[in-house]
């Protein structure tokens, strides 16, 4: 790994020596400089520097101004300026414009190299946090939605345009379907990416905890109280915050989960202050609301607040054509994560699971996949490694079904080709569009298979989104 590098500017030549050497003790590639113009040289070649140490008064300009350049061509450089004539002002000037720490002469130089160890340990964190977002970003682009069935490409569909407005989103379907998932989608793809997004399962926290969690507290609020204590709805200020299970709050709650969403503020439990927050919500529920609405169990001004966008997720029973996608996904994952050979399902087993009614939805076929990855190391998954109420009896169907001919006549070379494709497309859907597996089913060359795909225009979805929803 390579050493950090350091551009040190300061015209006392002899100061310049003293931290040169001190510095570099530190496995940094030092490089110094006793001139603004000589500096500018160093800052606009070649090396990259991760910190600059900059004396403020040069003989030919002033340090922040160079410290400004600096930034301009490389924002994550973090950097520490000297000075022998301190101020106030001068020290908010240089924090203002981006200086990491601002130290006066004479130099205290344990305290100075403790600087530069943190100065370069928050440049890591910075790179780490951008590549991080960058990860999270790609994940959660609509383009890595696992699902190519009509059900799911509807609901991708508006999600993908909702996205990046400023509406709250209500996302209802079975426990499992992906709902978080759905929500993360839509803040990653949102103008708040780079803001924070702020999950809270409403139903798994005691109603007389979960105010406290969801606005805070201050300091005495209540036994047990020992300080101030942030709540989700400021935690998520400039992003989003997702309230899983909003059909369990308690109805005194849902009061002031209402006001938080109109006045866009709050007051943190045993405060007075108000807090403002811009926040964006995405709310989540198992359960049917306007059902609940009806019965009194949940209000209605809080039901039409939350509903300005429904987004319905299916449940996987009605998505039988992504269960092939969505397990070869998982097994690749766990091949790859933990190191197994296993090839795939075979045709018994991928039948079975097909017509399996799974009542938990994508984590409960998540989970499955996991612990056959686990049981099973290597080779095909058959029928028989399946649990056995996954051992679903499959009726047999005849193989091939041919319409009659018409009086009219038909061309012979156009329904061949027709049936070759749905054949193909068959097999390809059985699969998961796994070009092995299907090749193998009709027992063809996989090569033969994948020109045969090119030539006809055979695609999966079109142009289709793929993410494990």
């Amino acid at each position: 790994m390579k050493n950090p590098k350091v551009l040190i500017l300061e015209d006392d030549s002899q100061l310049r020596t003293v931290l040169s050497r001190a510095v570099s003790k530190r496995n940094l590639d030092v490089v110094t400089s006793g001139t603004l113009l000589e500096a500018k040289m160093f800052a606009q070649g070649e090396t990259q520097f991760d910190l600059a140490i900059v004396d403020m008064s040069l003989p030919d300009g002033n340090g922040l101004d160079f410290m400004d350049i600096l930034k301009r061509t490389n924002p994550a450089i973090e950097v520490i300026v000297l000075t022998g004539f301190a101020t106030i002002e001068t020290a908010i000037s240089a924090t203002q414009r981006g200086a990491y720490h601002f130290m006066t002469k004479p130099i205290n130089m344990d305290e100075l190299l403790g600087l530069v160890d943190k100065a370069l340990e928050h440049k890591k964190l910075q790179v780490e946090n951008k590549l991080l977002k960058t990860v999270v970003n790609k994940k959660y682009k609509f383009d890595q939605i696992i699902g190519r069935s009509e059900s799911i490409q509807s609901v991708l569909s508006l999600v993908e345009k909702v996205a990046d407005s400023e509406a709250t989103v209500l996302v209802t379907g079975q426990s499992g379907t992906g709902k978080e998932l759905i929500a993360k989608a839509i803040h990653f793809n949102s103008s708040r990416a780079s803001g924070p997004f702020i999950a809270i399962n409403c139903g798994a926290i005691p109603s007389e905890l979960l105010e406290s969690e969801l606005f805070g507290h201050v300091k005495g609020a209540f036994t047990g109280a020992i300080s101030n204590r942030l709540g989700r709805f400021e935690m998520a200020d400039g992003g989003t915050l997702f309230l899983d299970e909003i059909g369990d709050l308690d109805p005194s709650l849902q009061v002031k989960i209402l006001r938080a969403l109109q006045e866009k503020s709050f007051e943190p439990v045993g405060g007075v202050k108000t807090v403002n927050v811009n926040v964006r919500v995405i709310a989540a529920t198992n359960i049917n609301l306007e059902k609940a609405v009806e019965e009194g169990q949940f209000r209605e001004d809080l039901y039409y607040r939350l509903n300005v966008i429904p987004v319905q997720l299916p449940a996987l029973q009605e998505r039988k054509p992504d269960i092939p996608l969505l397990l070869n996904h998982f097994l690749a994952q766990f091949n790859k994560f933990k190191t197994k050979r296993i090839t795939g399902f075979s045709e018994m087993a991928l039948d079975s699971l097909i017509q399996y009614p799974w009542p938990g939805n994508i984590r409960e076929l998540e989970n499955l996949v996991e612990r056959l990855s686990i049981l099973k190391t290597e080779g095909t998954i058959e029928l028989s490694d399946l649990p056995a109420k996954y051992q679903v009896k499959v009726e047999k169907k005849e193989e091939f079904q041919f319409e009659d001919i018409p009086d009219t006549g038909l061309d012979f070379n156009s329904a061949v080709d027709a049936f070759e494709n749905s054949l193909i497309l068959k097999a390809l859907e059985k699969t998961g569009w796994n070009r092995n597996q299907a090749a193998a089913l009709l027992r063809l060359n996989r090569t033969t298979l994948v020109e045969k795909i090119k030539k006809k225009g055979l695609s999966p979805y079109g142009a289709g989104p793929q993410m494990e929803v």
